[in-house]
């Protein structure tokens, strides 16, 4: 699949580049792609939640009326379950919700996302760019001239570049990631991958080894 390459003015350059189809024209898994979307979200959640069970909750250990005869529930103190100000019966507790994949499992997920996105030609090609500071208006500017303002769109680099990173920060619909970074769930959520020519060349050699 040829894609023409852009510059930052939203112009042809007359250069084509030829996207890998082991990367971009595979058949996409589905089910691996639900495995690494579900470990990238498992892998965000803190896991502090806490409620008090019934040896917790402050209260009198006193048993408040008879085991039997009282015509209601069998109860013993105030931090009963069945109060209300008792403690909670298997409330949530700290716990990691982290889970492990196969390398080679989350390899195809991003092969998967990519081949999505190149189906969809949702794929825009852009030369190497760089900002000599960082000005959210200049990048604003860059997104128009791509034609990728009003979507959400992942500008992917070869390589960490603050003022880039820096311009797009405050912009709701853009981020910026690194091609040795990028996963299955940050391509899906984007609705077009803005790639620069150094990132093809990066994703290939981690995806193709």
């Amino acid at each position: 699949m040829e894609i023409n390459v852009l510059n930052i003015n939203g112009q042809e350059t007359g250069r084509k580049v030829v996207l890998n189809d082991a990367i971009y024209g595979i058949e996409p898994n589905d089910h691996v792609l639900y495995l690494d979307v579900k470990q990238y979200l498992a892998n965000q959640r803190q896991g502090t939640h806490k409620s008090k069970e019934r040896s917790e909750v402050s209260g009198s250990t006193r048993k408040l009326g008879r085991q039997k005869g009282g015509g209601g529930a069998r109860r013993g103190d105030i931090n009963s379950p069945v109060l209300v100000g008792g403690g909670r019966v298997f409330g949530p507790k700290p716990r990691d919700y982290r889970f492990k994949l196969n390398k080679k499992v989350k390899v195809l997920a991003r092969k998967s996302a990519l081949s999505y996105k190149a189906q969809e030609n949702a794929i825009v090609v852009v030369e190497d760019f760089n900002m000599e500071a960082p000005k959210t208006k200049e990048f604003v500017n860059i997104a128009k001239n791509l034609k990728v303002d009003s979507k959400k769109a992942l500008f992917v680099l070869p390589e960490a570049n603050k003022n880039v990173y820096l311009s797009a920060r405050n912009l709701q619909q853009s981020e910026v990631m690194l091609a040795s970074c990028i996963n299955a769930y940050k391509v899906l959520n984007a609705d077009v991958l803005v790639i620069t020519e150094g990132s093809l060349k990066t994703i290939d050699g981690i995806l193709t080894k």
